[in-house]
């Protein structure tokens, strides 16, 4: 989400190592004896992290070949981590599963083949599995967005009607803070873009500039559009801890 925009490569470090923090804690509980379905792996930050931390197995699922390739070569050294190469809609799970990750994966996909990919993975739920979801979202209605960069940004209202729609129960819900500080970043950047002629954008310059001071400034920085009752970022980010059980009726 970061290229482009003249941040230090230490910003993506940082966002992942926060967002790790969050993971963790939110999987405080989760069953490590078990396995990991990490789909949609992209090169393998987090089915890295999952081998990390003491999971049994984990099941890494990319179906691009660039990407693959990369995965392999990241999960090489971790012989609990398993790649496989394939469509993530069409795998077929061998067991059952303590935690299916799905890393912003809902939201190449659309409302159809989200709901059939969740009803597909139930079964295979072990008793106290769950489903941890981390999705980019919208305040608003559903932006879909189609050419170079197809993808579907959900509202958290939306997720919420689909899980259930699905038979999940949503647990937990919670905003990923080291996204939004750093997508306020990103879309400040596309601001001072639009502004500035190429020649005197000095991303090099700029992008630090704004990274530092967003990284200093945190968490008063994330306060200050909400005070103001600006809706920014207009991309947000959300973690969505889901669980089979009775489904209450509102």
């Amino acid at each position: 989400m970061m290229d482009g925009f003249g941040f230090p490569v230490s910003a993506g470090d940082f966002r992942f190592r926060a967002e790790t923090r969050i993971v963790q804690r939110l999987l405080r509980d989760a069953e490590h004896d078990g396995t990991v379905l990490d789909l949609g792996s992209g090169v393998g930050y987090w089915a890295e992290e999952f081998a990390r931390s003491s999971f049994s197995r984990v099941v890494a699922v990319e179906g691009s070949n660039a990407l693959y390739s990369a995965l392999k070569q990241r999960c090489a050294p971790y012989s609990n981590i398993s790649t496989i190469h394939g469509n993530v809609l069409s795998f077929e799970p061998d067991g059952p599963i303590s935690l299916v990750f799905l890393g912003g994966l809902l939201m190449y996909l659309d409302e159809t083949d989200v709901i059939t990919l969740l009803q597909k993975l139930i079964p295979y739920l072990a008793p106290d599995g769950i489903i941890l979801c981390r999705e980019s979202t919208v305040r608003g209605e559903t932006v879909t967005r189609t050419g170079d960069y197809p993808v579907v940004y959900r509202s958290v209202p939306d997720y919420q009607r689909i899980f259930k729609q699905c038979g999940l129960v949503l647990k937990h819900v919670e905003t990923n803070e080291p996204y939004v500080l750093m997508q306020m970043g990103c879309e400040l950047i596309k601001k001072w873009k639009a502004l500035a002629s190429p020649r005197f954008q000095m991303l090099s310059v700029v992008g630090p500039l704004v990274y530092w001071s967003l990284r200093l400034g945190n968490p008063w920085v994330k306060r200050l559009p909400k005070m103001l009752g600006i809706p920014f970022p207009n991309l947000e980010n959300h973690f969505f801890v889901l669980a089979t059980g009775p489904v209450v009726n509102e």
